[in-house]
């Protein structure tokens, strides 16, 4: 079954990996019928780790609606997304997700993300890059001062 928006997608990933520019993933964000933003991989030509297609589609796309929600929103990405895209999905909250190929495709290419959500299961004392708490009781006075503010946009 075609769909224009993931064959929008697909041209994108497509070009980023035949000029050179980036990986091969591609990403649109869409409402009402209608593209606002396009992301294509560029975490290599712009040294940034978080240069994803879906976080770059994702980022554009608030702008133009200057808003941190995609509310009423599709995303159309060429791959089922990685946990760090996952979890800024469900920060944006758009209303659904399509994917094209999967995380295992993905792997069969050297993309695997396998290990983050298996880091993610453990505890913090037992993932390979060590996490420890410090200065808890200090920082709490962030919290403190966050819920007393009156002006604060929830999120």
């Amino acid at each position: 079954m075609s769909n224009p928006f993931m064959a929008r997608a697909i041209a994108l990933a497509l070009d980023n990996v035949r000029s050179g520019r980036g990986g091969p993933f591609g990403a649109v964000v869409v409402r009402s019928g209608e593209i606002l933003a396009e992301g294509a991989n560029s975490v290599t030509a712009t040294n940034d780790p978080t240069a994803h297609a879906e976080m770059v589609a994702i980022r554009a796309a608030c702008r133009r609606l200057a808003h941190f929600e995609l509310t009423g929103c599709e995303i159309y990405t060429t791959c089922e997304p990685c946990p760090m895209c996952l979890g800024a999905i469900y920060w944006a909250r758009p209303a659904r997700v399509f994917f094209a190929c999967t995380a295992a495709d993905a792997s069969g290419s050297g993309f695997d993300d396998a290990f983050i959500f298996q880091e993610i299961a453990r505890a913090q004392s037992a993932r390979k890059i060590p996490m420890s708490p410090l200065m808890r009781a200090e920082a709490l006075e962030i919290f403190r001062a966050w819920d007393a503010q009156s002006s604060k946009v929830r999120y």
